[in-house]
């Protein structure tokens, strides 16, 4: 009678196992982040007509393969993932990487130089994965995002007050400056980075003595304190992002776990071993 062949023990699949193996070695990253520079001084190159003329059919097969080798990655990283697709879209550089090397396929990207320039382009940014300090800047920018969108907005009706105010007491002597809301509002944004704040300050002065309340008033508010407030968004999410990527917990697949799950799965082993220890005790006392 032949021996039926059972499956490996525990569900374990051999092929994500394989490919887990791989993407999760060391090498394997220094040979992608190797290639993300490698396209990314392809790119360099190919801005010099008299290269892009002489060698245009070699440098769009190196392209060609970078884009062969970077869809195998894909595919490898996918294949890690096969047994649980779901661990693979959690992770929101996999569909980055996706997105990018995909979208290098589609026809409408292939017939457009200037699209398939920008796709090209995309994959530099790649490296982020590879490196974890970039990686916290760049989340950090994304968590960032609401807090900086109401900077804007105090930002924006800052300067239209004091625009509409500039043009009122100084449009008459100053039209250069002043002349409408939008002339005023450009001197004052260029004023926001402290540029040309003499020339502002002196020319107002000759208009009247008061405009010195007016130009510190608003250096005062839009300089110091609203980009301050902007520094504050910004370290502040730069905080959570070094946060989250520090105390992220990892399983052997790398999903995350939780601090509470983690601390529930060990309770409970604990009592499973101390129900254990209590059966062996008390079947050691039997006659």
């Amino acid at each position: 009678m032949s021996a039926i062949s059972s499956p490996p023990l525990g569900g374990h699949h051999p092929l994500p196992e394989r490919c887990r193996a791989i993407t999760e070695s060391g090498w394997f990253g220094v040979l992608a982040f190797a290639l993300i520079l490698g396209n990314a001084a392809l790119l360099g190159v190919e801005t010099y007509p008299g290269v892009q003329g002489r060698w245009h059919a070699e440098l769009k097969a190196v392209d060609h393969a970078f884009l062969v080798v970077f869809t195998l990655e894909i595919l490898l990283r996918f294949a890690a993932c096969a047994d649980r697709p779901k661990e693979f879209f959690r992770d929101p550089w996999n569909v980055f990487d996706l997105a990018v090397v995909l979208f290098a396929y589609l026809p409408f990207a292939r017939e457009n130089a200037t699209v398939l320039r920008l796709l090209r382009l995309a994959r530099v940014l790649r490296a982020a994965r590879f490196l974890p300090q970039l990686r916290i800047v760049l989340v950090a920018v994304g968590k960032s995002l609401p807090g900086t969108l109401s900077f804007l907005l105090v930002g924006a009706l800052l300067l239209y007050l004091y625009s509409m105010v500039g043009w009122v007491f100084f449009a008459g002597e100053d039209p250069e400056h002043f002349g409408s809301l939008g002339r005023a509002g450009l001197t004052l944004f260029l004023l926001m980075t402290l540029d040309g704040l003499g020339d502002a300050v002196r020319t107002g002065l000759e208009i009247s003595r008061w405009s010195i309340v007016y130009f510190a008033s608003y250096v005062l508010l839009s300089s110091f304190v609203l980009v301050n407030l902007l520094i504050g968004v910004v370290l502040n999410s730069l905080e959570e992002a070094r946060d989250a990527e520090e105390g992220g917990r990892r399983t052997y697949d790398g999903a995350p776990v939780p601090e509470t799950e983690l601390s529930a799965k060990i309770a409970a082993a604990r009592r499973a071993l101390d129900d254990l220890e209590g059966s062996l005790t008390s079947a050691g006392r039997r006659p």
